[in-house]
């Protein structure tokens, strides 16, 4: 028999719908910040056995949750508070080069047509979104496009929306994680003393969950068109390969107002990787880096340039490669988790640490600790059987920042509150 390591809020603040749940990290943060989430949807198109949502069911249980696609999700059930959310990235990561990011148009950018009509079916008072920061740049052609027909179809649906590029390592997490989140209350109207500034600075949900400093005195003004499919034509068309839209911002009835912001670390000692690791006699061995692989993984962490051939043209290029640490620093927040860190292939992106015993990778539990997950909450699924290290560095890879959430959720319970 599993023992949960997880137990509802006793009195809840508000209600949650979780969709793409992954492992769960934005059902710990909001319950961390008083929340209970009532229904939850996690379904990965590309795989035969759900592994995300087996796991999530060990730590959770059954009730609320959902495992299909969610273009056969017809509703939520009851009226929830806050409808949330880390949709696919894919289409946006910035793993992919500039050609293949295909944004709303890609297999999977299509599935924000199914969050809307989710948010317009049942009209959360609030929701939350998470996502790469490639998002406010997509698609490489038309910059910012993506994310312009979102504000613009959120907006229609009577949601102020706010957003926020977030580097968890800039509010003393472990981690350096860059996502953009996205932040929309069900309004009206906005009050009439509104300032933009004043709003992205000090007012909005984001600015008293993760404050900001101002870089820019003024902010940029984009309007938007009111017919989405001249904003997917037309928005940004020709103007080169930047985005009009900053790291934060505010949008309301077809005007976005956006401006560049800045963190500046508070008091106190910074958390790194160091802080998260396990004592060494608890780690296998096989995570140490034998003598004879080391020479290859130096070179795949190391500065190279290499010719290349073109397989349309057949011409001939140059693909260089700036060095990275090796080993990765103990006293600076970790490199972002990606979702290859598991396995014990050689690799360029995998995270390398030296310690008393010699070179070695992370386990799982130490990257479940960089977001902020307790120890071993991915080891085993539903069925009590355990899951591979290679898959658990997978979920961790695809995870977000649970603390993060958590102060997102904290500003959101007490505007519940006050509303209430």
């Amino acid at each position: 028999m599993i023992m949960r390591k997880y137990k509802e809020p006793i009195a809840p603040v508000g209600t949650v719908a979780e969709l793409f749940a992954g492992v769960g990290g934005f059902r710990l943060g909001l319950a961390n910040a008083g929340f209970k989430t009532i229904f939850s949807n996690q379904w990965e198109p590309t795989t035969k056995i759900q592994h995300a949502s087996s796991v999530y069911v060990a730590n959770f249980g059954n009730e609320g949750h959902t495992c299909t696609d969610i273009a056969k999700i017809k509703e939520i059930p009851n009226r929830v508070d806050l409808l949330v959310g880390g949709f696919p990235c894919q289409d946006y990561s910035v793993a992919k080069t500039l050609s293949s990011a295909k944004g709303l148009k890609g297999k999977k950018g299509v599935l924000w047509w199914e969050i809307l009509r989710l948010v317009e079916n049942n009209k959360p008072k609030f929701i939350f979104l998470e996502n790469v920061d490639r998002l406010l740049k997509s698609p490489a052609g038309q910059r910012g496009r993506d994310f312009a027909v979102m504000l613009r179809t959120l907006g229609d649906a009577g949601y102020v929306v706010e957003w926020r590029v977030v580097n968890a390592a800039d509010y003393g997490f472990p981690q350096r994680r860059i996502r953009v989140f996205i932040v929309a209350r069900r309004m009206k109207s906005l009050p009439k003393d509104f300032k933009p500034a004043n709003f992205i600075l000090k007012n909005g949900i984001l600015a008293k969950a993760l404050p900001v400093t101002q870089v820019k005195t003024k902010c940029d003004v984009i309007e938007i068109s009111k017919n989405p499919e001249d904003v997917s034509k037309f928005f940004n068309k020709g103007s080169g390969l930047k985005s009009p839209f900053q790291n934060s911002g505010v949008y309301f009835n077809g005007t976005a107002y956006t401006m560049k912001t800045e963190v500046f670390l508070n008091a106190g000692r910074q958390r790194t990787l160091g802080d998260v690791l396990q004592r060494e006699s608890e780690v296998d061995d096989s995570f140490l880096i034998p003598e004879s692989q080391l020479r290859e993984w130096k070179y795949l962490k190391g500065a190279k340039s290499i010719e290349r051939t073109h397989k349309g043209s057949g011409a001939k290029y140059k693909y260089a490669e700036g060095a990275m640490s090796f080993p990765d620093s103990l006293n600076k927040p970790s490199r972002t988790i990606l979702t290859g860190e598991g396995g014990t292939s050689a690799s360029r992106f995998k995270h390398i640490i030296k310690t008393e015993r010699g070179y070695r990778r992370l386990t799982p539990i130490e990257l479940e600790r960089l977001n902020g997950f307790p120890d071993d909450w991915t080891l085993y699924d539903a069925a009590g059987n355990k899951v591979s290290d290679t898959k658990r560095a997978f979920f961790m890879g695809n995870a977000l920042v649970v603390g993060l959430i958590k102060k997102v959720g904290e500003v959101l319970a007490k505007e519940i509150k006050r509303k209430n």
